[in-house]
């Protein structure tokens, strides 16, 4: 058995899931961040390696506000797998844009390792990606946009 239940490790999962909506739609990552242990670390393949909970909130706080960053709101789990022998939670994870005004659907995935520290605080994050993939979603939200915008 692990340091931690997996009755914690789901509680606490469930917890971050909440907190990113929060986030995504008070365009608040405060709170977010805080889930964070001091010394964390947040691996994001574009923006490189995060050391500490005060440069996971800046940097989240900073990129998530920008023009169109901010038009992500949803963050869906697809699936997830929790070891909890090393407290790890790995899951699949839809970056989903607000609805442009016609219903349509705009996201891609990403895949998402967390590691528990205890005490309702995560250790590590790293998000792995195709870039290629976010960047045809974000070009076809914007199209989708523009063309809803022609038509008013």
């Amino acid at each position: 058995m692990g340091r931690w239940t997996r009755e914690e490790l789901e509680d606490e999962f469930e917890k971050y899931q909440a907190r990113a909506l929060k986030a995504a739609t008070t365009h608040d990552w405060r709170e977010w961040a805080d889930q964070f242990t001091e010394d964390a670390t947040y691996i994001e393949h574009h923006y490189g390696e995060l050391g500490g909970r005060e440069a996971i909130y800046k940097w989240i706080q900073s990129t998530m506000d920008e023009p169109i960053n901010n038009e992500m709101i949803y963050f869906p789990i697809e699936w997830y797998m929790i070891d909890d022998e090393k407290g790890w939670v790995v899951c699949q994870v839809w970056n989903r844009f607000a609805d442009p005004g016609d219903g349509s659907i705009h996201q891609a995935y990403n895949f998402t390792l967390l590691k528990y520290a205890g005490g309702g605080k995560w250790k590590f994050e790293e998000d792995i990606y195709n870039p290629e993939t976010f960047g045809q979603m974000v070009g076809g939200y914007l199209r989708r946009k523009k063309e809803l915008a022609a038509d008013e």
